[in-house]
């Protein structure tokens, strides 16, 4: 599934080879530059953003989309509220 294809999204982040913390640092990053209600798609291959993601924008107001596990390649896409 290509990821142009999951849902529109505003920004693309690609954390392929990047390790914790990095793929939440550069979501994070990312989304303080976006306005309210963009979508952000972070990709990302580090197996911790399974549970690191989710875990983080369950503690703020972003809302999460979608989440795709494609073998090892892991997908979010994320609202800012």
């Amino acid at each position: 599934m290509s990821i142009n294809t999951i849902h529109k999204y505003d920004v693309l982040v690609d954390a392929s080879g990047d390790r914790c913390p990095m793929p939440l640092l550069k979501m994070k990053m990312a989304l303080a530059k976006m306005s309210l209600n963009e979508v952000l798609c972070i990709v990302t291959t580090d197996a911790a953003s399974k549970k690191d993601i989710p875990y983080y924008l369950s503690l703020t107001e972003l809302y999460l989309i979608e989440q795709f596990d494609e073998g090892d390649v892991f997908t979010f896409v994320v609202r800012k509220n």
